[in-house]
């Protein structure tokens, strides 16, 4: 009877054994097939952002492009305004020399015309002066 239960033993073993066999060949079919499905998942996925990728340098270039371009155009508006300022100033001080100078010299010709004025002033004031001596010397004569 020990060989029976030996024999029953060592057969559920064997089917034991058989089945975890089994068992192991399909977990290792479904891990490839798993990484076979993967694979193409990934390149799907390459194929699938290949373009976004692709699309993103272009964005990339383009930004940095219209960056280029943008610093360029400050830099041209900033000369440009620095040449503004620059003319602005030659033109006030051009004006400045064009209306000075002649009010400098009218003014010049008042400050003349009023001393000479002055002058005669004091020329008719002072004959005024003499004449009122000179009649008062006449009325003192006789």
């Amino acid at each position: 009877m020990s060989s029976v239960w030996s024999d029953v033993f060592l057969g559920v073993i064997a089917v034991a054994t058989l089945a975890i066999a089994i068992a192991q060949v399909g977990v290792m079919v479904a891990a490839g097939r798993l990484a076979r499905r993967v694979d193409r998942l990934t390149d799907q996925f390459e194929q699938e952002m290949r373009p976004l990728f692709g699309h993103l340098n272009a964005i990339a270039r383009d930004a940095a492009r219209a960056a280029a371009l943008a610093t360029a155009q400050v830099e041209r508006a900033d000369r440009l305004f620095t040449d503004l300022a620059a003319r602005v100033e030659e033109g006030v001080a051009s004006l400045q020399s064009t209306i000075g100078e002649p009010a400098r010299e009218a003014r010049a010709l008042l400050i003349a015309f009023r001393a000479a004025f002055d002058v005669l002033r004091e020329l008719r004031d002072s004959r005024r002066a003499r004449q009122g001596r000179a009649d008062d010397e006449d009325a003192l004569f006789i």
